[in-house]
């Protein structure tokens, strides 16, 4: 405190300006006025009152504001907060969602990636050949169709140029070859003509030569296409059929290469164009135009009875070892009745007797004791109602009774009759993995593909479809078909060079007419190198119709690959 400054009390008034107060105070309770003196004192203080007041408004004021720009500066920090927040926000949506896309993209593009992939290593060939495919046409246009050889590199089909440059289509062989090989003309292709269409125009001549060829504007050479089939079986199947309708296929089992191929009736490869009309017309019941081999569908007859055989087999794995049958020619189930081929009795017999004579009766009553579910999918086991793995087109072959079926329809079934159907190449198959161990190899008719000097640039592989059945099975159905041959009616293959396993057939179609002739075998039995399937459209006896003619080729085999 400086000793100039008057007193003050607590409160911030002073003592001299307290006792002024108070004097005047006591004047006007005593009734006195004040004096002068006092109301200048009393002024003096009520000013400084008044400018106390004045300051602490004025400092209210200021906190006040003070205050509201505190609240207010708050709030902008909170709104800068929140966008910040927002963009934030905003930003990690954004992100996700670009990581979806990206996810998505990735996705599709490893999606097309396989696909690709499948198509390049699957399906390319397929649409590539596809007879739809106007663009390969173009190729025609600088490169002259490659040729069609045998397996010894007999020339099968060739394009023959003309002095003009006009060209043309060439068979040697006319109609041998005409629905394993095909035709190529103003109406399509057909067969390996279709199935080789990207090879044979296709051309891997030399650089050189391609180049020179080109700048003179002269057309390359295109591949040339070496098949599996060989001249000299064709031919011998072909002879031995003679006019009668029908296929005969021959394939190696070991590695399915179709051999021979041969459907009748046929027609010149070579005047496909010009009897087209013909060939077409609703009039003509020859039915020239179709593969007998892989699109007819003909009832199995009792070369159907190896399934049968199998599933009793399956069903009762002991039973064939004691069963027994007494034939007498005719096996009458109530109002039913099944008769052996021309009313035969054969008397008393053992399973492996049954198959051999090709029962009717024995296989009958066995069809009536099988579970229909199981037998159905055996059947569909060896690829009834199945795709069958064939790059050249075919019929799918049925098998239709289901659980259900009445007694009439088991018997009938059961000895390959009443609504089952198949093709010439689809029993093939099925005796082909017979003789393989179970193992079915994919059919297929090209070798390789080399250029016009002989150089191969595309070699073909065997391959495995897989297992129709156990080794075991195969084995059994080996034993039963060897039976066949060596006493039962596979007789026209007894006696021969070779060891031989078989089943005949004998196919009722039609009320009045012969029946069509079935027989399907492999040779040697010890280790088989070919597979046979003949069909003979109303011919009589498998055993002594179409026995013949895979005897006449299985010859003519061994004939030429001595083991």
């Amino acid at each position: 405190m400086r000793l100039n400054e008057p007193p003050k009390e607590k409160g911030g008034r002073t003592a001299m300006a307290k006792s002024s107060t108070e004097n005047s105070e006591k004047q006007e309770k005593s009734g006195g006025k004040p004096s002068s003196a006092s109301r200048s004192r009393k002024n003096s203080g009520e000013e400084g009152l008044q400018g106390m007041k004045k300051r602490l408004a004025r400092t209210g004021k200021s906190f006040f504001s003070a205050g509201r720009g505190e609240a207010a500066r708050g709030k902008k920090k909170r709104s800068a907060r929140e966008e910040r927040e927002r963009k934030a926000a905003a930003r990690e949506k954004t992100d996700k969602n670009i990581l979806k896309i990206t996810y998505a993209f990735a996705a599709l593009f490893i999606g097309m990636c396989v696909y690709f992939g499948w198509f390049l290593q699957f399906d390319s060939e397929n649409v590539i050949n596809s007879s739809y495919n106007a663009r390969l046409d173009r190729f025609s246009d600088r490169i002259v169709r490659g040729k069609i050889l045998s397996n010894d590199g007999r020339v099968l089909a060739e394009t023959q140029v003309a002095g003009d440059g006009s060209e043309k289509r060439y068979y040697p062989y006319n109609y041998l070859f005409v629905h394993s090989v095909g035709y190529s003309g103003k109406n399509g292709k057909t067969g390996i003509e279709s199935l080789a269409n990207f090879y044979l125009l296709s051309s891997h001549v030399n650089l050189l030569e391609r180049t020179v060829n080109e700048l003179q504007g002269r057309k390359n050479i295109g591949d040339n296409v070496v098949t599996t089939l060989d001249v000299d079986l064709q031919q011998t199947a072909s002879d031995a059929m003679g006019n009668r309708r029908g296929a005969v296929i021959a394939m190696e089992p070991d590695t399915g290469k179709i051999l021979a191929m041969v459907s009748q009736p046929n027609f010149n490869a070579n005047t496909v164009d010009e009897q087209w009309a013909e060939l077409t017309s609703p009039e003509n019941t020859k039915a020239q135009l179709v593969n007998r081999a892989t699109q007819g569908l003909y009832p199995p007859g009792s070369t159907f009875k190896i399934l049968t055989a199998l599933e009793y087999i399956h069903e009762s794995p002991n039973g064939r070892n004691d069963f027994h049958f007494d034939c007498d020619g005719t096996f009458e189930d109530g109002e039913y009745q099944i008769r052996c081929y021309h009313g035969e009795s054969h008397g008393s017999q053992d399973f492996r007797g049954v198959f051999a004579n090709s029962c009717n009766g024995a296989f009958s009553s066995i069809g009536l004791g099988l579970n229909l579910t199981q037998f159905r999918s055996l059947a569909e086991q060896f690829l009834f109602n199945r795709e069958l793995p064939l790059s050249i087109p075919y019929n799918k072959s049925s098998f239709v009774m289901a659980e259900g079926a009445d007694e009439w329809e088991r018997l009938q079934t059961s000895i390959g009759q009443g609504k089952t159907q198949m093709t010439p190449m689809h029993n093939l198959m099925i005796t082909a993995a017979i003789a393989n161990g179970g193992t079915l190899m994919k059919p297929y008719l090209i070798d390789h593909v080399e250029n016009a000097g002989g150089q191969t640039v595309k070699k073909f592989m065997p391959s495995a479809y897989g297992g129709l059945m156990s080794g075991e099975d195969a084995a059994v159905l080996t034993e039963l078909m060897t039976a066949v041959v060596t006493e039962g009616t596979g007789s026209a293959l007894r006696g021969a060079p070779y060891t031989a396993a078989g089943k005949t057939g004998s196919a009722e179609f039609e009320t009045g007419k012969e029946t069509h002739a079935w027989f399907v075998g492999f040779a040697p039995v010890e280790d088989p190198k070919i597979a046979v399937c003949v069909i003979l459209e109303e011919s009589g006896s498998g055993g002594s119709k179409a026995g013949p003619v895979a005897r006449a080729v299985m010859d003519k085999y061994f004939e030429k690959y001595p083991q």
